[in-house]
């Protein structure tokens, strides 16, 4: 690779990951700048293998997410994109609405505290008490419970792929990156596992579940590391037990949402997901064992420290991942009629939950930025339904590298 960056540029901009959100990048850019080359490299045989895949298809209405940050922001400009981008191409999707419900009288203070956000973040949410839950859901029983309106569901493999065909973009699938070679001032070239070459001026790293890799293998720090989380889920025997979407009150201290109830497009019920650390990065079952990654895991200080400040709420998640009957257990706090027999195994995703060598886990988006690069290392959900305004604020990110003189092969002043 040593006189690739010498050589003429195979594109402008090279996408690394063919989820939703680096076909989002992808499609943003060429929206933006008509005739950029634009290449994504994506290891799997085709887009949306991953998060964006083997997720429950739930369009966020941004209700959960601190006011002005960006996951507050894209979730409620994204969802509303997303049901027009759907409309637009004739995806499946719907406006459902969901509701949150509170079991317990310790939910009710977070319950209040989520109307509030809601309406900070121009969401609009009805409050109910415990008997008005059953105009909406017959079978759910709680405390107190709140509507959110904006709540949809869509099939994001398919909007994936949509992206994909109107992006213009030149797609490389089965390409997975081996080394990355960038020259300051010049440009960045990739090497594939299959040995091809790709010269670029800019990178943009969206490879999830890899992204911190890839942003080492550019040269850059990220700062953080990527923790696996394994999502379980199952499908609901009786779908006719829930019409629509049921959430719990989540706990602030956690990016993730808690045991659910979806009701998909094609009219199954998706329960879950739990969140046990998966022992790979791809790990969607405790059979999947990658020693390297493991390994990497293990020796960031970050897994350590959140091992030790929430350990009791690993071994609920744990519990609930080994014994059906304690995850029904969870699950019939909101739908008392569910039974063990009612609950089938559904393939499982995995969370790429960015991690501080403090043990924070990142909250929000994190994108950063590198000589000639864009590194997308924090988007697991509501990335999808983010995923048209992340993926204009990647664009528009590489694109102001792109024209800067330095990524023009000019000498840098």
């Amino acid at each position: 690779m040593g006189q690739a960056l010498e050589q003429a540029f195979d594109c402008d901009v090279l996408v690394i990951g063919g989820g939703i959100v680096g076909l989002s990048t992808a499609y943003a850019i060429t929206r933006a700048a008509p005739g950029t080359r634009v290449t994504v490299l994506e290891k799997e045989p085709g887009p949306a293998r991953h998060q964006t895949g083997r997720n429950s298809g739930v369009i966020h209405s941004g209700v959960y997410y601190r006011p002005g940050s960006l996951k507050a922001r894209y979730a409620v400009r994204g969802a509303a994109e997303m049901v027009k981008f759907c409309a637009e191409y004739g995806i499946a999707h719907a406006v459902t609405g969901k509701l949150i419900v509170a079991t317990d009288r310790a939910e009710l203070p977070r319950l209040h505290a989520l109307v509030q956000r809601g309406r900070e973040n121009g969401i609009p949410v009805r409050e109910l008490g415990g008997p008005q839950i059953q105009e909406y859901e017959p079978e759910v029983r709680g405390l107190a419970a709140i509507h959110v309106g904006t709540t949809g569901i869509c099939d994001y493999g398919a909007v994936a792929r949509q992206l994909a065909r109107a992006s213009g973009a030149e797609i490389r699938y089965g390409a997975e990156v081996h080394r990355i070679d960038r020259r300051p001032g010049v440009g960045v070239a990739v090497l594939t596992r299959a040995g091809d070459v790709l010269r670029a001026r800019v990178l943009v790293n969206c490879g999830g579940l890899h992204c911190d890799e890839v942003a080492r293998l550019t040269g850059d720090d990220p700062g953080m590391r990527i923790v696996p989380f394994r999502g379980e889920y199952y499908e609901l025997a009786r779908p006719e037990l829930v019409r629509g979407l049921v959430y719990p009150v989540p706990d602030p201290a956690f990016p993730f949402l808690g045991v659910h109830l979806t009701r998909g497009i094609d009219g199954g019920v998706h329960v879950g997901p739990n969140a046990v650390p998966a022992l790979a990065r791809e790990g969607y079952g405790w059979g999947v064992v990658r020693p390297r990654e493991l390994g990497a895991t293990l020796a960031w200080p970050g897994s350590w420290r959140i091992a030790r400040r929430h350990w009791r709420y690993g071994a609920g998640e744990l519990r609930r991942s080994l014994s059906r009957t304690a995850f029904t257990t969870a699950v019939s706090r909101l739908l008392p009629a569910v039974t063990e027999d009612d609950l089938v195994a559904a393939p499982a995703g995995v969370r790429a939950q960015a991690v501080l060598a403090d043990g924070t886990l990142v909250d929000d988006f994190l994108i950063k930025e590198g000589a000639h690069a864009v590194h997308v290392l924090n988007a697991p959900s509501p990335a999808a339904t983010a995923s048209l305004p992340i993926g204009r604020e990647v664009a528009r990110r590489a694109l102001a590298l792109l024209a800067d003189r330095s990524t023009s092969g000019a000498p840098a002043s």
